[in-house]
């Protein structure tokens, strides 16, 4: 049931890599999540959230870090150990020796108040065709390629409810759209096998049928496409 896609980009945990620009984009990284949850939370996510992400960065080394929107999670207080977790994210880039960049989100008004990088709404990567958003307004920018977050996607497959990317070739305006999933594993994510256009909160998706998901298997190190979503509703 899976399928080859020919893409420009490596899929890694959370995360894509795109050699041309030499950047790492990550979304939706909801820092404070946990800490703002009123149940106890399964695992630390700021520890969780850096962990994962000095891995990524070992295997893709990147110049650049991008950080697609939602950095932070809470929208009018920093819940504690918001600030402590911000910096260890940051130490981590620096110690990666890649430049950090974070395109602010629908859930980042305090996001400059402890945050002293650069940060913009969008951000056009090194290769000159790709620019980075959340995905919850429509970008200002033409590109070729544009990467986001915001919807969270995940897969229903044999019962399991896996993360997953969402690659729509040709899907605004003529240009590719990629969906990374959320970087946090604290975020359930929204199961895409059904969902219409109408479903999804970013204005970028406007046909859902012709958006393929992928899977990225860890344990095999293999990225697992499947047919699209217009497919999908058929055979999953």
């Amino acid at each position: 049931m899976t399928e080859s896609v020919d893409v420009p980009f490596s899929l890694s945990r959370r995360a894509v890599y795109l050699p041309a620009a030499d950047a790492l984009v990550l979304a939706d990284v909801h820092l404070g999540r946990a800490a703002a949850s009123s149940v106890d939370a399964p695992i630390d996510d700021g520890a969780d959230i850096c962990d994962r992400l000095a891995d990524v960065l070992e295997r893709t080394d990147p110049a650049t870090v991008v950080v697609a929107g939602d950095l932070l999670h809470s929208f009018d207080h920093l819940p504690r150990g918001t600030e402590r977790d911000l910096a260890a994210l940051e130490s981590v880039v620096e110690d990666a020796d890649a430049s950090l960049v974070v395109t602010a989100g629908n859930h980042d008004p305090m996001l400059e108040s402890v945050f002293d990088g650069a940060l913009t709404t969008e951000y056009r990567l090194a290769d000159g065709g790709t620019v980075v958003c959340h995905g919850h307004e429509r970008p200002s920018s033409e590109a070729e390629r544009y990467v986001i977050g915001h919807d969270h996607p995940a897969l229903s497959v044999d019962g399991r409810k896996l993360p997953c990317f969402l690659y729509g070739p040709a899907a605004y305006d003529g240009a590719d759209v990629l969906v990374l999933p959320a970087f946090t594993r604290l975020a359930a994510g929204a199961t895409v096998n059904r969902m219409s256009a109408s479903d999804f909160q970013s204005p970028l998706i406007r046909d859902a049928d012709g958006f393929h998901p992928a899977i990225r298997d860890d344990s095999s190190a293999e990225t697992l496409w499947f047919p699209t979503l217009g497919a999908c509703r058929r055979l999953l």
